[in-house]
């Protein structure tokens, strides 16, 4: 059977069969907290604009960070004081920590350094800048020209008739500084200016050049003109009939005359059983904080491996671990298919780190050295784990450390116990005796390995072995009857190391202990009778 190609690389084909230069674009809204459902545009962009330049394209790729456009309301991550600010653009209203330029930059700066860590480096721009630099200048004469064709486009394409009072460029009131409570009253071509008046009682006349902004329907078919775009994902929200990229089609063709570019419409991604990641509704894991938590390269598998117009189910608890796991596997995989290769090739990027040691390996590292970046370099040392890329064993440190305490259900946690716990009177005489000859056994031998730990325990069931002959001498049984129950033994290891009857793979987490420390504290739990 013939290797599956990849979506991104169908795309290319696509996209290529129109002409070798392209343009891919991505924006987003920096309303709120940009989130890993907004990241599945960005990655999407990426990979194809990737895809292009693998197959000899002469390709760009950009952001436009849509900072022009209004704030819609008091989100619930804001305080009351930003109701005076509902309808300014989000490049005019203060920073909500005070520490940046703006609103808008408060929210996009998170995200461009979350960008720049998953490996995504397109060219930005700034929607405010845009306008104010006058590069829509053209688009807003031609739309105020032709207001009353692109009205019929709206009412034809999408069924809705737009308002008497309807006019494709927004006046920013120069008194209160809103951008939708003007209402355009006249323009002038040669002036570049346009009149309007406001709700709030003023009227006034402002340039053409920063002085507003087009309507969302215009704006972004207007930009595909201005910028040149020819490849762009956008949400199914935007691909319903008679939305957004519809109507944007027909305003492109009949009054910018300009294509529209390839789309791409991508699913959303919805968090656990909460549905679809929203920052108006405050469901919304940040890509930020996501980045503090996994690696990035696993992010970007995340959205690879599925083709767009999928959705995504993302649960940062347990499941995440399942993620890692499968990334891990298919990139150590001596049998990936070249479908498997391409998305593990797509999921990395320049700078990206990348370390051997498994992320659920590390959970388990992490927590027997209770966070102590020394202890844990030590025991990736005796794993045998290449340590020479410090730095990257750092970031996945990182990642472990704070999954364990964002995002990790209490039985993925544990802590190795300084004194023997009491739980480990309730060991059966079995137990203790596996326990005994576990610590003398452990005496005598080298440094093990986790699978040498896990053969080791496994062992005890097997006819003839040291530890199921000295078991069978410790409680007077005969060696071929004793019946070994290898559940039983793991708990008595969990029980005596962690105080509890469940832990970690033992293989690994056994392995990541000190020997001398295991033996002794066998011992003490085979010989503790309260």
């Amino acid at each position: 059977m013939a290797d599956i190609t990849h979506w991104a690389d169908v795309i290319a084909d696509e996209v290529l069969a129109k002409g070798r230069t392209h343009l891919v674009a991505t924006g987003i809204t920096p309303s709120g907290h940009i989130h890993i459902g907004n990241m599945r545009e960005v990655v999407t962009a990426d990979v194809a604009y990737r895809a292009l330049v693998d197959k000899g394209a002469d390709a760009e790729f950009i952001y436009i960070a849509d900072t022009y456009d209004p704030l819609r309301k008091v989100y619930p991550f804001l305080d009351e004081s930003y109701a005076q600010h509902v309808g300014k653009p989000l490049s005019e209203i203060p920073c909500p920590c005070g520490e940046h330029r703006s609103y808008s930059e408060h929210f996009l700066e998170p995200f461009l350094g979350a960008l720049e860590h998953l490996g995504i480096r397109p060219r930005v721009y700034r929607a405010d800048e845009l306008y104010k630099e006058g590069v829509y200048v053209d688009a807003i004469k031609q739309a105020l020209v032709k207001k009353d064709e692109i009205a019929a486009i709206l009412q034809n394409v999408s069924g809705k008739t737009p308002a008497d009072t309807w006019n494709p460029f927004n006046p920013i009131c120069d008194e209160c500084g809103k951008i939708n409570t003007t209402i355009v009253t006249g323009f002038d071509l040669d002036a570049e200016t346009v009149d309007y008046e406001c709700t709030c009682g003023h009227s006034g006349t402002v340039p053409m050049k920063g002085g507003g902004k087009l309507t969302w329907r215009v704006d972004w078919p207007a930009r595909w003109k201005a910028l040149g775009v020819t490849v762009e994902p956008y949400g199914k929200d935007h691909a319903s009939r008679g939305g957004s990229y519809d109507t944007g089609v027909a305003i492109a063709r009949e009054i910018f005359g300009y294509e529209a570019p390839h789309p791409i419409v991508y699913e959303w991604i919805m968090l656990g059983k909460q549905g679809a990641m929203s920052s108006s509704t405050g469901v919304v894991v940040s890509i930020a904080d996501m980045l503090t938590v996994v690696p990035p390269e696993v992010l970007r598998y995340l959205i690879i491996r599925t083709k767009p117009e999928k959705h995504i189910r993302f649960d940062p608890a347990l499941p995440l671990l399942t993620l890692v796991d499968e990334f891990e596997r298919l990139h150590s995989s001596d049998k990936a298919t070249s479908y498997d290769r391409r998305i593990i090739e797509l999921s990395h990027a320049a700078g990206l780190c990348h370390t051997d040691i498994p992320f659920k390996h590390m959970t388990t590292i992490y927590q027997v050295a209770a966070g102590d970046f020394e202890r844990i370099l030590n025991i990736v040392k005796r794993a045998g784990y290449d340590t020479t890329n410090e730095k990257c064993i750092r970031e996945l440190v990182d990642n472990v450390g704070n999954w364990l305490e964002m995002y990790a259900p209490d039985n993925a946690k544990f802590s190795v116990q300084d004194e023997l716990p009491v739980s480990a009177a309730q060991l059966n005489d079995l137990q203790r005796a596996f326990l005994s000859s576990f610590a003398s056994i452990l005496d005598r031998s080298g440094e093990l390995n986790g699978e040498d730990y896990h053969n080791l325990v496994y062992s005890a069931k097997e006819q003839g072995s040291e530890l199921n002959t000295t078991i069978a001498d410790a409680i007077n049984a005969d060696p071929s009857s004793l019946e070994v129950n290898t559940k039983e033994l793991f708990k008595a290891i969990y029980v005596s190391v962690l105080g509890r009857p469940s832990g970690p793979k033992a293989g690994w987490f056994l392995s990541s202990l000190e020997k001398d420390f295991l033996a002794q504290r066998f011992k003490e739990a085979a010989e503790y009778r309260p």
